[in-house]
């Protein structure tokens, strides 16, 4: 009985599991910041996705004859509206092998939906209009953001210990479009530093 109750009580007091944050940048060959990479950790034993962040609200818009945002991260089994914001019918599809869908001529102030059920990267295309183009990138991992116009990141909560960081960027010069290293994450973490080469495109409003 005693054996019993020192282990029940060592339970008790046994310590919970620690959670860390890690910043994350991302540059060109130049030095200069990259905007839309995203930015996933993976720990060693993998880690399940939270009902409530496959449940979130996951938007492509269609407004100004653009997609926006012009990539999208999202955890796999995510659904992603596509609503039309336009004065004008878009017909949004994807041929990428990960998930290939149509989602037919639809108008202003309408949408549609497509969950995604495989990591990977769907590219996006309209049937009426070639200029437009986006991306929704799909990880199998609870732990994943995007950089902003800074290049930077910050992965919060992550578990401590060995994992996968990777670094995917639709214009990365790489395979896969995809680069990564072993990292161990602790209590107190050196910010994580990638320069990639990346491809430049014109797009509506400017030099990407």
């Amino acid at each position: 009985m005693k054996a019993v109750f020192l282990t029940l009580a060592c339970l008790a007091v046994a310590p919970a599991a620690t959670a860390a944050d890690l910043t994350v940048s991302v540059t060109d060959a130049g030095g200069k910041p990259v905007r839309d990479a995203v930015i996933s950790f993976t720990p060693n034993g993998g880690a399940a996705i939270p009902p409530a962040q496959k449940s979130a609200s996951y938007v492509m818009a269609q407004k100004g004859v653009q997609f926006t945002p012009f990539v999208l991260a999202v955890p796999v089994g995510a659904t992603v509206s596509f609503p039309n914001q336009d004065r004008v019918n878009h017909h949004v599809y994807s041929f990428s092998p990960t998930q290939p869908f149509q989602l037919p001529l639809y108008g202003k102030g309408q949408t549609r939906n497509v969950t995604f059920t495989k990591p990977g990267t769907d590219a996006l295309g309209c049937n009426i209009h070639d200029s437009m183009s986006a991306y929704i990138r799909i990880v199998a991992t609870p732990f994943f953001a995007t950089t902003d116009a800074t290049g930077k990141v910050v992965l919060k909560g992550l578990p401590e210990g060995a994992g996968s960081l990777k670094v995917w960027q639709p214009l990365m010069d790489a395979p896969d479009h995809e680069t990564g290293r072993s990292v161990t994450v602790g209590k107190s973490n050196a910010p994580q530093a990638f320069s990639v080469k990346v491809r430049q495109m014109m797009t509506m409003t400017g030099s990407y």
